[in-house]
């Protein structure tokens, strides 16, 4: 049986001092006020001293491509126990809910994983233990930019019509809730807009774009950049492109990767400190599907990706992703000294509940919380989860 449980002494992110939080019997938050103020009336069953530890909702990860061994687009329907696991895998790892990201692929394989997830959805509802839960997916492609597809197959890349896209969502466009294009593929002006009359969520990215291509687009309805800096132009004095663009909006959000490969610390400090980036970036892992294996050599399409220290690249070399969880990069912006222990964990955490319109931490939220606790020695946070 739930009981009533009063949090006190904890720093929140977004709130000023020390806070305090009553978590009612059905495992919400009921109130939170400062801890100068009045006791709570209502008699806590149990009151919890974190004695200063910041507290926060679990991640979200709003673009991971795999784990376990499991490849998100080469999901068929004897995957669905590993795709449970998965899910009790990055619970373990502090992530409570994340986008399945499908790369660019075939129409066939694009299908054949939405529909694996579709069954996953409703068999997730009926769930006893805790898992970090499927929000819906990150179509990451098809329709990018062949001179930015980094690690994408080239031959399964498609021009944004609005033919190709009824072909590429399918039946299940309900289930998309981001979609990654590169806005300059689209002369017509019409796919993002029906995008997003269809809720789905249109990312920049695998781009060319200019400046005032990406103003375009974000004037269509874009609201969010796909890994900052990487696959796009870089910012330059004279052409400022998609990124610059996004920066200076304060109605984009801009996901990034915090492994220290991807993005040079430097650049990511110029990201956090520039005009509206640090309310509107997020974390993400971009991690592919050996994450949570060893090192080695894996299968990835009809490839092999090596994997070394967190870092997978392709035979000859090119950087395809990471398989660190999305946390690790909590602790990557301490380390570099670019982010606050308050903004490292809410660019985990709030920031990406914020870039697709969910409730953060707050009165009324369920109450799945990670308590993070500075170590002195080692100069690094550690989680854990207090329900």
């Amino acid at each position: 049986m739930l009981t009533n449980i009063q949090i006190i002494n904890a720093h929140l992110p977004g709130y000023s001092n020390l806070q305090q939080l009553q978590i009612n019997n059905q495992g919400r938050i009921e109130a939170i006020i400062p801890q100068s103020e009045t006791e709570f009336s209502q008699q806590s069953d149990k009151i919890l001293d974190v004695q200063g530890d910041w507290l926060s909702l679990g991640g979200v990860d709003l673009q991971i491509n795999g784990g376990l061994g499991l490849a998100f687009p080469d999901m068929d329907y004897h995957h669905l126990p590993l795709l449970e696991k998965i899910g009790q895998f990055l619970w373990q790892e502090g992530v409570d809910a994340y986008l399945p990201t499908i790369v660019t692929t075939s129409i066939e394989n694009i299908q054949r994983s939405l529909s694996v997830i579709e069954t996953f959805l409703t068999a997730q509802k009926s769930f006893t233990e805790p898992t970090a839960k499927i929000l819906g997916v990150h179509l990451e492609g098809p329709f990018l930019n062949l001179e930015k597809r980094g690690a994408h197959p080239a031959q399964y890349l498609l021009k944004p019509t609005l033919e190709n896209v009824h072909q590429v969502l399918g039946k299940n466009p309900e289930l998309i809730t981001i979609i990654t294009l590169a806005p300059e593929l689209d002369s017509s002006n019409t796919i993002i807009p029906y995008l997003k009359s269809l809720g789905i969520t249109v990312s920049l990215g695998h781009s060319q774009a200019t400046e005032s291509e990406a103003e375009n687009a974000f004037a269509l309805g874009a609201s969010m950049i796909t890994h900052a800096f990487n696959a796009m132009p870089p910012l330059h004095h004279r052409q400022p492109g998609l990124l610059a663009a996004a920066i200076r909006n304060p109605q984009v959000y801009c996901g990034f990767i915090a492994d220290g490969q991807h993005v040079s610390p430097s650049m990511l400090d110029i990201l956090l400190k520039a005009s509206y980036a640090e309310k509107g970036a997020f974390l993400v892992s971009d991690a592919l599907a050996p994450m949570g294996l060893a090192d080695g050599i894996y299968p990835w399409d009809e490839r092999q990706i090596e994997v070394s220290q967190g870092t997978a690249r392709l035979s000859d070399g090119t950087l395809s992703g990471t398989t660190l969880p999305l946390l690790a990069g909590v602790n990557n912006l301490l380390d570099w000294g670019i982010a606050s222990p308050e903004s490292a964990i809410a660019l985990a955490t709030e920031s990406p509940r914020r870039a697709i319109a969910l409730q953060g931490l707050s009165v009324g939220q369920g109450a799945s919380l990670l308590r993070w606790h500075g170590d002195q020695v080692s100069q690094k946070l550690t989680f854990q989860r207090l329900t």
